[in-house]
């Protein structure tokens, strides 16, 4: 992936909050994933309008962080869920 790439989740995938054991997992078909508050704080961005170069600036402004840092690990991490086909980009 690129800064420039939207990234979107696919039809069939969506965020979720787990009752039971009280974290957020991201739900696709016949996959769960428990979110940990980096990836929740990341999947929280994606709405398939903004780049991911727009997503990493908002969440360096969040968590006051260097964006070149922020944005080489929200890479890595879209990377890694659209390899599970949990993340698509446009």
């Amino acid at each position: 992936m690129t800064p420039a790439d939207r990234p979107f989740l696919p039809r069939g995938v969506r965020l979720h909050q787990d009752r039971v054991r009280g974290v957020p997992v991201l739900l696709g078909p016949e996959t769960a994933l428990m979110l940990d508050p980096v990836g929740q704080a990341v999947l929280a961005e994606v709405d398939g309008r903004r780049d991911i170069a727009a997503i990493s600036e908002a969440l360096a402004e969040r968590y006051a962080a260097p964006v070149e840092m922020i944005q080489s690990d929200v890479i890595e991490f879209l990377d890694d869920m659209a390899a599970r086909r949990l993340v698509e980009v446009a």
